[in-house]
């Protein structure tokens, strides 16, 4: 009998399908650094394909924008003449930016933050203790619970009682409600430097992260420059820079009044900058120096992170500047807060945040 025969699989190539994919990968960016215009975007992408050929002549930019409509990553509106970016777009655009900085993370249930203290909800831990009311049965050790009853009673007289009876420990599962602040001054995109576009992909791989990994966790995301206002998920990947100063105090006290909702009683606030505080709200005015650290600014400022401290709220800086008289504001407002603070360059950012996310996975405090 002739049994099967097996060669080499080679699927087949669907050139169109990749250039799809490798001009949408582009678009979504270009989406993103436009604040949303899809007809900005189009027309970067156009003369990039003018100056770089990304399309031949079976496959244009036409051709793409038409398949941008078909699948849902765009939406037009015939009467009033506009284009505009879809849910499936912004979903899109925080996926990438969780792959490029995080690596892909699988869907997780429940809150996932792990600590050193045992519970009743996560997953099974090697270390067993005896049965006590109220364990669940899956957590129930068969094994040696029969090896115990068998050294009690006796192989003969055999009888499982509930003082043989073991149980595996499981861990402990933490819920973390965090607060990020994205400066949104105009120094985020000043002397030629691009700072806000990192920022803002380091925001939408933590949101990304934590409705996926933690969807019991909580995360607002705020921007300030001389006031502090909440965002949306859906906002963020259109964030641009406006022509503020950089009000600090506006943006922990609104990160303080969100976290005051919030039942968990782990609570945390990261903050991404790349200057000092120059502006405060007294009154209906505003006062404002930009010309090294205010004293008036400072004080209120550090007395703020006090306050967090003593609530319990640890406040992470990511400053995204080196200069020594910035160096000696986050010295002075984090050791006020007994917060962390790190001084990272733009391509870091990411991996820094991370890790300090993970690590702050931590007991009830």
């Amino acid at each position: 009998m002739q049994g099967y025969r097996f060669s080499e699989f080679k699927p087949q190539i669907d050139s169109e399908k990749n250039q799809f994919e490798q001009l949408l990968n582009l678009f979504l960016q270009l989406l993103s650094m436009t604040g949303g215009s899809v007809s900005e975007a189009m027309s970067w992408l156009t003369n990039l394909d003018k100056r770089y050929s990304l399309t031949d002549a079976n496959y244009g930019i036409g051709d793409f924008f038409e398949d941008l409509k078909k699948k849902g990553y765009i939406a037009e509106n015939p009467i009033e003449g506009t284009l505009s970016p879809t849910v499936k777009s912004n979903q899109s655009i925080r996926k990438n930016a969780l792959e490029e900085i995080f690596g892909k993370l699988q869907k997780s249930k429940g809150g996932n933050h792990r600590t050193k203290l045992f519970g009743n909800n996560g997953e099974t831990a090697p270390d067993r203790r005896a049965f006590r009311y109220g364990d669940s049965l899956d957590q129930i050790a068969y094994t040696e619970s029969i090896r115990n009853a068998q050294i009690n009673q006796g192989i003969d007289n055999f009888n499982l009682s509930e003082r043989d009876l073991e149980v595996h420990e499981k861990e402990y599962l933490s819920q973390t409600s965090t607060v990020l602040m994205i400066d949104i001054s105009h120094s985020m995109i000043l002397y030629g430097e691009d700072r806000i576009t990192p920022a803002k992909k380091v925001a939408m791989a933590l949101t990304e992260l934590i409705t996926t990994k933690y969807p019991k966790d909580t995360l607002d995301i705020i921007v300030f420059g001389n006031d502090a206002w909440q965002i949306q998920i859906k906002d963020l990947p259109y964030l641009e820079v406006g022509p503020y100063h950089t009000n600090t105090v506006a943006g922990i006290e609104l990160a303080m009044d969100l976290l005051r909702r919030r039942k968990n009683p782990n609570k945390q606030i990261f903050m991404i900058t790349d200057g000092k505080p120059t502006c405060i709200k007294k009154g209906l005015k505003y006062y404002k120096n930009s010309f090294g650290l205010d004293q008036n600014i400072l004080n209120k400022t550090l007395n703020l992170a006090t306050r967090c401290r003593k609530l319990k709220i640890p406040i992470t800086t990511f400053m995204i500047a080196s200069d020594p008289y910035l160096k000696q504001f986050v010295r002075e407002f984090t050791e006020a807060n007994k917060g962390n603070a790190y001084y990272s360059d733009l391509n870091n950012l990411g991996k820094v945040l991370f890790e300090d996310f993970q690590r702050n996975r931590r007991k009830t405090l």
